[in-house]
């Protein structure tokens, strides 16, 4: 099954409500929402209020991103506000199976996420152990930015490894990056100015 994950972060800030009922009446499954410190990557962006406000607007699966330092300390607070997935990056955490496990155990799903230079290596101890894996086709930090290619090589090796595990990918996702990422694996597609800059 391949699904659509609109990531909110393309959206209009200003009429996030409207933009969120836009998504509601589409065909998509899942809501990306980008949580962002300003320090592991170079931006910042939604909070746990924002994520609270959305709930009570949107039954839809929220795919929450934590692009955050130590996210293990977040991660009761993220659920409590709504969160169905909660995914954190390898290069972020002091604890990668503890933070798992602490996803886990306040029953929601967990992911784990690798910046475009992090390799597949890095990931292969705890592949068993989540439920999807979030590939950056980009720098993490901003939207807009151009698919980086070397991704595809990257979805490849994990379906070779795992043949049943969600794999998603984020950034630069498109009518022409989109074919290459299902055929090369990708089960969850994340595109935000494709989707919110369309007419």
């Amino acid at each position: 099954m391949r699904a659509i994950s609109p990531s909110l972060l393309a959206a209009d800030f200003g009429n996030l409500q409207r933009e969120c009922e836009m998504i509601n009446a589409s065909s998509a499954e899942y809501l990306h929402i980008d949580v962002m410190d300003g320090v592991f990557v170079p931006n910042s962006s939604f909070g746990l209020a924002v994520l609270e406000a959305l709930r009570k607007k949107s039954g839809m699966f929220f795919d929450v991103h934590l692009m955050i330092m130590e996210p293990e300390r977040y991660v009761e607070d993220f659920v409590k506000a709504g969160a169905d997935i909660i995914t954190v990056h390898i290069e972020a955490c002091k604890d990668i199976e503890a933070t798992i496990d602490k996803i886990h155990e306040m029953g929601v799903k967990a992911g784990l996420s690798i910046k475009p230079g992090t390799p597949v290596e890095s990931l292969i101890t705890y592949l068993d152990k989540v439920e999807m894996i979030l590939m950056m086709s980009v720098e993490p930090g901003f939207g807009g930015q151009q698919f980086i290619p070397t991704t595809i090589n990257k979805a490849i090796e994990i379906r070779n490894i795992n043949q049943n595990i969600t794999i998603e990918i984020d950034g630069g996702i498109n009518a022409e990056t989109a074919p290459l990422a299902v055929e090369a694996g990708v089960t969850v597609l994340v595109a935000g100015n494709y989707i919110f800059s369309a007419e």
